[in-house]
């Protein structure tokens, strides 16, 4: 059954703030993340004739959002390389007050994870699917997720509490 305008609405209106938080954490900017949202619903509208409504909307949406993710990073590496400039890893600018405290700690951090552990984590946390659609969606086993999952919040812990000892120290 394909997708109405109005559905396509409320997928937007039910999971455009998920799909933000997840790709922020992705792609660690404000600006690229609301891209890379946009992107996806874009995507999203262009298959809507392929929309199932038996499986997990959140599932379908952080799928296609992943594939944009990468498509982000793949123009963004042959942006840089075309160009030759060295872009800073942070941001010059703040878009938001407050966002670049936000971004600090937690996205220095989680930049640190490996990246399957990171993907995994964010998947879950900030994506907010169940264990069983991230392993869908990544297309791994469940015990995989949930060990990727356990070891990620572990060693992420263990960052934080590592910067604040530095701070306090």
């Amino acid at each position: 059954m394909a997708l109405s305008r109005r559905q396509f609405q409320q997928l937007v209106e039910d999971h455009g703030p998920a799909l933000y938080r997840l790709a922020y954490r992705l792609v660690g900017d404000a600006h690229e993340a609301e891209d890379v949202v946009q992107e996806t619903f874009r995507a999203v509208w262009r298959c809507r004739a392929r929309f199932d409504a038996s499986r997990s909307q959140r599932a379908w949406l952080v799928a296609i959002l992943r594939r944009r993710v990468a498509d982000h990073w793949r123009a963004r590496a042959r942006r840089d390389w075309v160009t030759g400039i060295d872009l800073p890893e942070e941001p010059v600018w703040s878009p938001e007050p407050g966002s670049q405290q936000f971004r600090d700690e937690i996205q220095h951090a989680l930049e640190q994870l490996p990246e399957q552990l990171r993907e995994t984590l964010l998947l879950v946390v900030v994506g907010e699917l169940t264990h069983q659609q991230a392993a869908q969606v990544l297309g791994v086993p469940l015990g995989t997720v949930l060990s990727r999952v356990a070891r990620a919040r572990t060693r992420l812990r263990k960052l934080l509490q590592d910067k604040r000892d530095s701070l306090i120290s």
